[in-house]
């Protein structure tokens, strides 16, 4: 039986006359990538802020490592990289590597040898002795992430770890998230942007205004989502030429045998995507455009996208803050 890195049990946190965190409990396994997704202001930061007795919950109980509270000694075994940057301007960033790494108990040394590492990793290693302020906010949070790994924490929390980095950048912090990952050890993030989150999370708890409204591995949420609509599935298709488009649509306008059309995402490659009739099977529809003559190059069954289950889990209204940066609480 996996050991537990994390258990959150009914949490809740209010300033003043606002609810930020409202009963929320969750456990994360060791080894695992776990997501704390919501829309802006939905309580993901002040969850990551009372893990790391920054503030103190109002009621429930946070166990960290099999037992630990927040404090000083679960502090030792966390490696934190907030949704508000704070470096020192004025330092040069070797120096600022140094001094974190110093006080997360590496010898001066050792902090410099992990710190150079880290750097050139993250392609900073020619900035070293350039000073903090010199550096974009991209660059600076590259500093910042490798200031939070390098005592080699066996709990990662990163708030809003995407948040200003260019593509490159962000399967950089993808790919080590991922090496984590195979060490045994555990990630826990937030985050709103639900594209970067589908790439690397194994789990998710998915929160608005403050309560949980989804919670699991998101693998099997994908499943039991997909299960239930499987007898009228959307489905993605791309014809091998304009005589199967022609041919296809008579059999796409038979209503007995798809009960809606759209089309794709201005991103994808396919020619449309259908939903079949109530009780019609995916390959009930394949046949019958095989059998009319259409030759496919795509046929694809689509399986909800996390976008597409945060939507619905906390509603378009909500979900529009998705697409905007920061977060309220």
């Amino acid at each position: 039986m996996k050991k537990s890195a994390l258990k959150i049990a009914g949490i809740a946190k209010a300033f003043g006359n606002h609810i930020a965190v409202d009963g929320v409990s969750f456990e994360v396994q060791r080894g695992v990538v776990y997501g704390i997704l919501g829309p802006n202001g939905a309580g993901k930061s002040t969850i990551l802020r009372m893990i790391n007795d920054i503030i103190a919950p109002d009621r429930g109980s946070i166990e960290i490592l099999d037992g630990m509270p927040p404090g000083a000694e679960a502090a030792a075994k966390i490696g934190y990289l907030p949704e508000e940057r704070g470096l020192y301007p004025k330092m040069k960033v070797g120096e600022i590597v140094e001094f974190m790494g110093e006080l997360r108990g590496l010898s001066r040394a050792e902090a410099r040898k992990r710190g150079g590492a880290w750097l050139d990793r993250l392609g900073l290693g020619k900035w070293t002795k350039n000073k903090v302020q010199d550096l974009s906010k991209g660059m600076q949070q590259k500093v910042q992430f490798a200031t939070a790994l390098l005592h080699e924490p066996e709990l990662v929390i990163l708030d809003e770890p995407w948040s200003g980095l260019d593509p490159i950048n962000a399967e950089v912090l993808r790919e080590v998230v991922s090496e984590i990952r195979a060490s045994g050890r555990t990630v826990l993030f937030s985050t709103h942007q639900m594209e970067q989150a589908e790439k690397i999370v194994d789990a998710v708890c998915i929160i608005a205004r403050g309560k949980m409204v989804l919670e699991g591995n998101l693998r099997e949420i994908k499943k039991t989502i997909w299960g239930g609509r499987r007898h009228q599935a959307w489905i993605a298709l791309g014809y091998a030429d304009d005589a199967s488009r022609e041919k296809a649509d008579a059999p796409l306008h038979d209503t007995a045998l798809v009960a809606a059309q759209r089309p794709p995402h201005a991103s994808e490659v396919t020619d449309c995507e259908v939903q079949t009739a109530e009780g019609v099977e995916p390959q009930q529809l394949l046949a019958t455009l095989v059998a009319a003559g259409v030759v496919l190059r795509h046929f694809e069954i689509m399986v909800p996208t996390l976008h597409q289950i945060f939507v619905e889990s906390v509603g378009p209204e909500a979900a529009v803050a998705e697409r905007t940066e920061g977060e309220a609480a």
